[in-house]
């Protein structure tokens, strides 16, 4: 009888930490790579603005003609690190054909408190970073920034839907304005794919 009993108690225990699992891979895993081929957006992609940390309202009209890497960003995350391969990404290829726009948000383990100048310093101090960075905002939920909104929307973007499961996803986005990949947290700012992009290849 104990043998049975102790065999159900193993059984509902590994079916609590498969729904667990279920839930939250995203989180730890950073969510799904997905990479289309240029389609039309429903959402003009150049019609989108947004402030940078300083305040300052940016439209995307001048990203045109500019291969764009968004992320969202957070300075307290175990990827924070990534910082510094991104602006090493920029310092080779950032210029007129490629711009990076960091985001930083806190709604992943609240790992982004700081205010705007506190993030700037952050950033600047630690990893010398040069790109632009945006005004701290949501990637998910009712407060949804407008950018985010076309990211993650087929409707918008005209490609897929997408869900941002953590800090540092990233959103490749070609000189037409067409979305072209969306990656996961993990992927490596430095890496083939990414590399790639930038350069224009």
């Amino acid at each position: 009888m104990q043998r049975t009993f102790m065999i159900f108690f193993f059984g509902v225990l590994v079916a609590i930490g498969l729904m667990a699992f279920s839930t939250y891979q995203g989180a730890i895993f950073g969510g799904e790579n997905n990479r289309y081929t240029s389609m039309t957006a429903s959402t003009d992609f150049y019609s989108l603005a947004a402030k940078t940390l300083d305040g300052e309202m940016f439209d995307f009209e001048q990203l045109r003609g500019k291969r764009v890497l968004i992320v969202n960003t957070a300075s307290r995350c175990g990827y924070t690190p990534q910082y510094e391969k991104l602006q090493a990404l920029y310092d080779k290829h950032g210029g007129e054909d490629f711009v990076i726009l960091g985001f930083p948000c806190n709604q992943f383990g609240r790992q982004e408190p700081g205010s705007a100048s506190e993030i700037g310093d952050f950033c600047s101090k630690n990893f010398g970073v040069t790109f632009q960075l945006m005004e701290k905002l949501e990637v998910k939920g009712a407060g949804q920034h407008p950018v985010y909104a076309w990211l993650c929307n087929a409707s918008q973007n005209g490609v897929g839907d997408h869900k941002v499961a953590w800090n540092f996803h990233k959103f490749l986005v070609d000189a037409g304005g067409q979305l072209v990949a969306s990656l996961k947290s993990g992927a490596d700012p430095l890496g083939s794919e990414i590399l790639g992009f930038a350069a224009g290849k």
